[in-house]
């Protein structure tokens, strides 16, 4: 029995004899003119190829900078439209406060003017003295309803209150 190295060798020839002739057809199909079409036009393929890569790269960096742009101009209209509901906001909350000062004035001016009206009322005799208490707290009540701010209209919640009440019935 053999060792198998004479058969190893000679396929080892083979394949080098083989890989020698393939080369070499190879470098023949490469020269020719149909190879060389071949080449140039592989070439030409990859270039495009890499062009277009690049064209596209560019074009989806442009849409995430237009995105970005729209997600900055949208953030930007929130927070504009959230300032000016708070400045109206402080704006309603410096009217509410003012008439409160309003009316708290008039108030002290009425009551000002019912302590003024009540010294001459003192003098007098015992009976006309109450008669003359309840004028001055009327006037009191009178420079407070005029004072008084006037309450804006309710807002339409009512319906589903009342929709609500009835359906517990």
């Amino acid at each position: 029995m053999s060792n198998g190295n004479a058969i190893t060798e000679a396929i080892s020839d083979a394949a080098e004899a083989v890989a020698d002739k393939a080369k070499e057809v190879g470098d023949a199909v490469a020269n020719t003119k149909a190879g060389k079409a071949v080449t140039k036009a592989v070439g030409k393929a990859k270039k495009r190829a890499a062009k277009a890569r690049k064209q596209a790269g560019k074009m989806v960096d442009e849409a995430k900078a237009k995105a970005a742009d729209a997600v900055k101009t949208v953030k930007a209209k929130v927070a504009g439209e959230k300032k000016a509901v708070k400045k109206a906001a402080k704006k309603v909350a410096k009217k509410v406060a003012a008439e409160k000062a309003a009316v708290k004035k008039a108030v002290k001016k009425a009551v000002k003017k019912a302590t003024a009206k009540k010294a001459p009322a003192k003098k007098a005799t015992a009976r006309k003295a109450p008669a003359r208490k309840a004028a001055a707290k009327k006037t009191v009540r009178k420079a407070a309803k005029k004072a008084a701010p006037k309450k804006p209209a309710a807002k339409k919640a009512a319906p589903k209150k009342a929709a609500r009440k009835a359906a517990k019935k």
